[in-house]
């Protein structure tokens, strides 16, 4: 098909590619549009002249599904899709999910399990010594030994499990180049060991010069301190400038060794990664089944800048983005949004500009990009470093221009939003133009917890912090003279909560009349602090212990409180205030959760139907002066 890269044989032939120099195996549908990892890598390779094919969503069950070229010139290249399968398979429930939006028609079961280890094990069981090279998310977040929690164990680095040669993580654009020109040069694949940004398995020890080592497989999987120590060191050698290479010993004498990661790519460098010749759409082969629905979500943003230094303990950008933040030009911007206007489906609206954290435009301090990010310290947790640039003043100047393109009816921002960054903007310029300008009535926002206990162990801000937050955002919203609502992102069970914390969290959504939708429960998945907090008990920072609701029914009850008001969740809401001997918040008083259907009477306090001095509600109302406006 003209303009998409082959999705078989037919199609190589017309392109005029008698063998390939890749052929990328990827468990998503075949999408080119920069949002999507194999559209990235695949034109990033093809703009150095190597030809790439795809294998999209292969039959695992069938050998011959990975023939279709046969073996490519150079290797393989395999990902398991813009998802880790198992996020992508299963709820935090492990239930299985009845759509993927990354199949044709949302269809789910169009890859395996742990597709990654998958599709390699058939790769190799045909193509005994083609180098295999593996990427994307699943590979970046299990590229050394990593807690499962679909399996509840420990599991060996992916790298092993899947049999590849390589394994390149983060974002993956220049790391992928090194490796294709040395293959080119005909450097056998097991001496690829110097390139930044990758993985390799060694049993030479020349290879393990100058690197830190890291406890062993089997240390770790002996004891939970001592996985928890060797996350610590990982996650301490994250940053491309002060980073060293780590080594992860295995029986006899085998090691995987991670090389420092690859440094930043520059502006430039981005904008000549979003100027490929991206169709921006899905192959035209899936029109029949309805499309690839995650294209949806995409297709009418445009992404601004990559990393982050919010540094959420639950957030796994730390190991695969990075912390430090790259941003492309507002000509590059630009450009790809005219390019969007002329697309006939565009209506005029912009859905989003941004990207992990939508104001985020630069680095937080100009002391990183020589000295590299802060190993004791973070950027915004516990409050904004005093180093830290506060300025918003070109990513206001980005949306100004964006909202001037004819054709452009309104630019909207749906990428996270950190409030106390903002907040600590002595300049409310772009907070009133974000109001004013940027809002489809609602603004999404993740406080995620009001307990301090709990958003310590995140990461997060003080709850008063978000409470100024909220409190100027309905100021300058009236003032600019809109209807808009701030609707909170909350997370249950997050290591650190206990019932007490939970019971806190449904008082404060009680006293602020707040009613949530959607609720995440919290989802243990590969390369974050929480994560390792869920497995171990133990912050990996600090080491100290931290509580973890794993019991499903308290997981249950801590989720049921978020939502306390929704009829199928009483008994477990009661059930919840019992156990922690809160009786004041069952029954009819202004202050309960849950209604009395019988069982132990509520306690004098509640009886009297007055608040109690200082209660949520009170609170509540002494901050807001009684706005109290469902949101």
């Amino acid at each position: 098909m003209a303009g998409f890269l082959p999705i078989n044989r037919t199609e190589m032939e017309r392109s005029g590619i008698a063998r390939p120099d890749f052929v990328f195996v990827c468990g998503d549908a075949y999408v080119d549009h920069p949002s999507f990892g194999m559209a990235i890598i695949s034109r990033v390779l093809e703009s150095r002249g190597y030809s790439v094919c795809f294998i999209c969503q292969p039959d695992w069950h069938d050998p011959a599904s990975i023939k279709e070229y046969g073996e490519p010139r150079l290797g393989f290249l395999v990902s398991s899709g813009n998802m880790d399968s198992m996020v992508n398979h299963y709820t935090v429930a492990k239930k299985k999910r009845g759509s993927d939006a990354y199949s044709p028609g949302g269809k789910a079961g169009k890859r395996p399990d742990n597709a990654l280890i998958v599709y390699c094990n058939l790769i190799r069981s045909i193509y005994k010594k083609t180098p295999i090279i593996v990427g994307g998310i699943e590979a970046s977040l299990r590229r050394l030994a990593h807690y499962d929690y679909w399996a509840d164990r420990i599991k060996r680095s992916v790298l092993l499990e899947s049999g590849a040669d390589i394994l390149a993580y983060g974002m993956g654009e220049k790391a992928i180049i090194e490796i294709a020109d040395a293959l080119n040069a005909g450097i056998p694949v097991g001496d690829i060991t110097y390139v930044r940004g990758t993985v390799f398995k060694t049993r030479r020890e020349d290879d393990l010069a100058e690197a830190i080592v890291l406890p062993s497989f089997s240390e770790i999987t002996a004891s939970k301190r001592n996985y928890a120590e060797s996350f610590r060191e990982q996650y301490l050698n994250t940053d491309p400038i002060t980073a060293k290479k780590l080594c992860e010993p295995y029986d006899g004498k085998l090691y995987i060794v991670q090389n420092p990661p690859q440094g930043p790519l520059t502006m430039q460098e981005m904008d000549d990664v979003y100027a490929l010749p991206y169709m921006r759409t899905y192959h035209p082969v899936y029109e029949k089944d309805g499309g690839i629905p995650a294209l949806a979500e995409v297709k009418f943003s445009l992404t601004s800048n990559r990393g982050c230094f919010g540094e959420c303990n639950f957030c796994a950008l730390t190991f695969h983005e990075g912390r430090m933040v790259q941003a492309r030009s507002h000509e590059s911007i630009i450009a790809e949004a005219e390019q969007m206007i002329k697309d006939p489906e565009f209506k005029g609206y912009i859905h989003d500009v941004g990207g992990p954290t939508a104001q985020f435009r630069a680095p937080s301090c100009e002391k990183q990009l020589k000295y590299g990010t802060c190993s004791h310290r973070r950027c915004l947790y516990p409050k904004p470093c005093p180093n830290m640039k506060i300025d918003h003043s070109d990513y206001l100047e980005l949306l100004r221009k964006l909202r001037k393109l004819d054709g452009v009816k309104q630019v909207f921002v749906r990428s996270g939003i950190r409030y106390d960054y903002l907040l600590a903007d002595k300049d409310d310029t772009f907070f009133k133009e974000l109001c004013r300008y940027h809002i489809s009535g609602q603004l999404r926002v993740a406080p995620e917890h009001v307990s301090d206990g709990v958003l310590s162990k995140m990461g997060k801000p003080s709850v008063s912090v978000y409470n100024r937050f909220v409190d100027k955002f309905y100021k300058i919203t009236k003032a600019v003279g809109k209807d808009q609502y701030v609707v909170p992102y909350l997370i249950s069970s997050h290591p650190g909560s206990t019932l007490k914390d939970a019971i806190k969290l449904a008082e404060y959504l009680h006293a602020n009349n707040l009613n949530p939708e959607q609720v995440q429960d919290f989802y243990p998945t590969p390369g974050t602090i929480s994560t390792c907090m869920y497995y171990t008990g133990l912050d990996p920072i600090t080491m100290r212990d931290v509580y973890v609701a794993r019991d499903p029914h308290e997981k249950a009850m801590q989720r049921a409180l978020i939502q306390y008001r929704n009829p199928r969740n009483y008994e477990l809401v009661r059930q919840a205030l019992v156990k922690a001997r809160r009786f004041d918040l069952i029954g009819t008083g202004e202050e309960c959760l849950v209604r009395d259907r019988g069982g132990r009477k509520k306690e004098s306090t509640a009886k009297s139907g007055k608040r109690p001095a200082g209660s949520p509600k009170q609170k509540a109302k002494e901050r807001t002066g009684g706005r109290g406006k469902k949101r």
